[in-house]
């Protein structure tokens, strides 16, 4: 396992050992039980860590974050370990990835929630509405992870989508849903200028009306 690169200090401060640790998880256990492709191991920390932990910087202190679509941990896991202020919560439907999270968590010692289910479920909504932050990466196109998201979201919540070269196609696309649905103009804020090269690409929406609409089904 290559060693962490010069920039995880800065980010990670004294909870390097941790991200690292953490890393080592992903390219091991998370490697065997699918949650990253093999090809993925030499790029861990540039591609997938610390490209996720630099979106801490859009996130406001002591934030309630739902994470959705965790997947593997990102990008919630390197949020928590460069954010201990956060209050976060992995939303994951699938029970073999809700078990995975929860043995890593639990050896890491961290304070998050590993909750199993769909964004979109009545049940996840009622528990966790109202959050400052929604976070995904990798999860579906912006209109339909807006019509899961916004209504997590308090008035004035953000969602940060970790997006990449298609993010500017994406909200030309779909920009008129996200505000059919109660969103703001999807906005591009680049993150981590000096730490990932290039910067994380990151879509932001405001959550701006209190009723939120419901996704449209698309035709086959």
């Amino acid at each position: 396992m290559e060693h962490p690169p010069a920039p995880a200090e800065k980010v990670f401060g004294d909870r390097l050992d941790l991200a690292a640790r953490y890393v080592e998880h992903l390219a091991t256990s998370g490697v065997e039980r699918g949650l990253i492709g093999p090809r993925e191991t030499d790029r861990l920390w540039d591609r997938h860590v610390l490209n996720c932990a630099v979106v801490a910087e859009l996130v406001p202190d002591g934030a309630k974050v739902v994470d959705v679509g965790s997947g593997a941990g990102l990008p919630g896991i390197p949020l928590a370990l460069a954010r201990p202020d956060l209050r976060i919560v992995l939303v994951e439907p699938l029970a073999r990835r809700v078990e995975w999270l929860s043995e890593i968590i639990d050896d890491l010692g961290l304070s998050l929630t590993v909750e199993r289910g769909r964004a979109e479920e009545n049940a996840i909504r009622r528990r966790w509405e109202g959050a400052d932050v929604v976070t995904a990466r990798a999860v579906a196109p912006l209109a339909r992870l807006a019509g899961w998201s916004i209504p997590l979201l308090r008035v004035g919540g953000r969602l940060l989508a970790v997006k990449g070269a298609s993010a500017p196609d994406e909200i030309a696309r779909d920009a008129d849903e996200v505000r059919r649905l109660g969103g703001g103009t999807p906005v591009i804020e680049r993150c981590g200028a000096g730490v990932v090269d290039p910067p994380s690409t990151v879509v932001s929406v405001e959550r701006e009306s209190r009723t939120a609409g419901r996704p449209r089904r698309r035709r086959s």
